[in-house]
């Protein structure tokens, strides 16, 4: 199975493309998470689909593209899956900040340069 999957700036894949990537409801890509309301951050659980690590338990569930495959490969039986890392579309802000970086160093050169 080939997958597109869409991630974050860190290239984690959030619950959305989880839940394309292993072709099940939202529900059930909660149920597989290896989460708990006591504990931030649960030990990790080769049974279980285990996020990345949060700071907040406000903070959104997040996974790496290799542990949704190893989730799918050797707790749901998927033979062969192939998780593809599809680049988030750069935004505007993304682009004025690329701007301002550049103009930052091209002052940076020119205060060197004196």
């Amino acid at each position: 199975m080939d997958v597109e999957a869409a991630t974050n700036s860190q290239g984690l894949m959030p619950i959305e493309s989880v839940q394309k990537a292993l072709n099940r409801s939202r529900a059930s890509v909660y149920r597989y998470s290896n989460t708990d309301l006591n504990e931030l951050n649960p030990p990790y659980d080769p049974k279980r689909l285990n996020p990345e690590l949060r700071l907040n338990k406000d903070d959104p569930l997040l996974f790496h593209p290799n542990e949704v495959a190893r989730f799918a490969q050797e707790v749901l039986g998927i033979k062969q899956i192939t998780i593809k890392i599809q680049e988030p579309t750069e935004t505007a802000t993304q682009e004025l900040l690329k701007a301002i970086l550049s103009e930052l160093q091209h002052i940076h050169q020119l205060l060197e340069s004196r």
